[in-house]
């Protein structure tokens, strides 16, 4: 298994109040939301410990290359930075899936995807290991989707206001987004879950509101993993 690289951020524009990132999201839900994210992946982890060896020894016995798939997201936007971070996820694809084409979306039926990796990307098995990631600090376990930074450079210009998702937020594990779509196919899915992240980050303006919203998502999310109801 490969080495995490450093910790590293992009900076962001000077000009930018320092008091910005996360003022739209009271204390006590900042508070309650980074709270329930280390108890419910510190249990998530002791619960799904035997399905993680079980999905690792799959991955490696369907396809050569790592069982841990790790790659560089971008993540919160703070005041005076963008942060990156080391994405874990079970491999779905071939190792050499972006050697030739580089960063590029999944598409349906995608050949790329190896026989239990489309089975693991079905039920959001695959998302496992990203509990590690909300245990870091990396990720919350409800919030918009990380993408790529080659991406995220490319969305910025075609969709106004794509980077402001991400204001004082962590990305997610699982998300209002990604319960209500899906993978991101094109950038019109990608059009269509920005207007949805926008929707779930109001929803952070009350405790009440944030707490009916996000336990609303995550029964979703076991749904979909029970019923094999993702893509």
């Amino acid at each position: 298994m490969q080495t995490d690289p450093p910790a590293t951020a992009m900076p962001r524009d000077a000009d930018i109040p320092a008091a910005f990132a996360g003022d739209f999201i009271p204390l006590s839900v900042r508070i309650s939301k980074r709270a329930m994210d280390i108890v419910a992946a510190s249990i998530g982890l002791l619960l799904t410990a035997p399905l993680f060896l079980l999905v690792a020894i799959a991955v490696r016995l369907d396809s050569h290359g790592p069982a841990i798939y790790r790659q560089l997201r971008v993540g919160r936007t703070l005041a005076d930075r963008t942060e990156l971070f080391t994405i874990l996820k079970f491999r779905s694809m071939r190792a050499d899936a972006e050697k030739l084409t580089g960063a590029v979306w999944a598409q349906k039926s995608d050949p790329r995807i190896t026989r239990i990796g489309a089975f693991i990307r079905k039920t959001r098995l695959d998302e496992i290991p990203q509990l590690i990631n909300v245990l870091r600090g990396d990720m919350s376990l409800v919030g918009p989707r990380p993408e790529r930074p080659g991406l995220v450079d490319k969305l910025d210009l075609a969709l106004p206001f794509y980077a402001d998702r991400m204001m004082g937020l962590r990305p997610g594990v699982t998300g209002y987004a990604q319960v209500n779509q899906g993978y991101d196919t094109d950038i019109e899915g990608v059009r269509r879950k920005v207007a949805l992240d926008a929707a779930y980050a109001m929803r952070l303006a009350t405790f009440r509101s944030w707490i009916v919203t996000d336990l609303g998502i995550l029964v979703r999310t076991v749904g979909v993993v029970v019923t094999g109801a993702g893509q």
